[in-house]
């Protein structure tokens, strides 16, 4: 009887993992612990790192914040007010509709769409029927003269032609044009450089020197 009973327990024993092998076998199986990260230490983005569309880095591969503020856009090219060549263009636009008897069109281009003239519209076209030829020579327009948000500039100008009944003829003197400034509620017409004010007067035929 006491036999049987220490054989049974050793049986016990072995069916429950006791014993020094056993032990040995379950430690083996055991994986290692992974390292605790440390707070705040940086995780390197490796060049095999695939990236979502919108995704990602900041600034390189991610859409910018909503709220982040562009600079302004800067533009191609500044625009300027209308200079001294742009006032002579004008003139040279008005002698050539009267070179060209189109009197309406050259009394458009006195201010106020003809009313700087002194004329109405059908006395200015009659004041020109005279006239068999009609040129005139620009010079170099003089500086212009701003106040007030209003600019002034004076070019020399010479006439020469020869009246209906052959008479030859001669004018110079400064045509002065005016313009309003580029101010908030100045239209476009009130901008461009219009006639304003003529100082033409004959002088001998002979005299053929150009305005300077």
């Amino acid at each position: 009887m006491r036999t049987g009973a220490i054989a049974g327990l050793a049986l016990l024993l072995s069916a429950c993992g006791g014993g020094g092998d056993g032990n040995a076998t379950a430690t083996n199986d055991v994986a290692p612990a992974e390292p605790t990260p440390v707070a705040g230490a940086p995780t390197p983005v490796t060049p095999s790192t695939t990236l979502p569309p919108g995704d990602g880095i900041p600034g390189v591969s991610a859409p910018p914040p909503a709220n982040e503020v562009r600079p302004a856009a800067v533009p191609n090219s500044v625009v300027t007010e209308a200079g001294p060549q742009e006032a002579v263009a004008v003139l040279n636009q008005y002698f050539a509709a009267i070179a060209a008897r189109r009197y309406a069109d050259a009394y458009r281009l006195w201010n106020g769409r003809g009313e700087a003239s002194g004329m109405s519209e059908q006395a200015f076209a009659d004041s020109f029927a005279k006239y068999a030829d009609y040129r005139a020579t620009i010079g170099t327009p003089g500086r212009i003269d701003a106040g007030a948000g209003q600019r002034y500039i004076e070019i020399p100008v010479r006439v020469t032609g020869r009246l209906r009944d052959g008479t030859p003829i001669s004018l110079a003197g400064p045509v002065t044009l005016h313009r309003t400034g580029d101010i908030d509620g100045a239209t476009a017409e009130q901008r461009s450089w219009r006639i304003d004010n003529s100082g033409l007067k004959p002088r001998p035929v002979t005299d053929t020197t150009t305005p300077q």
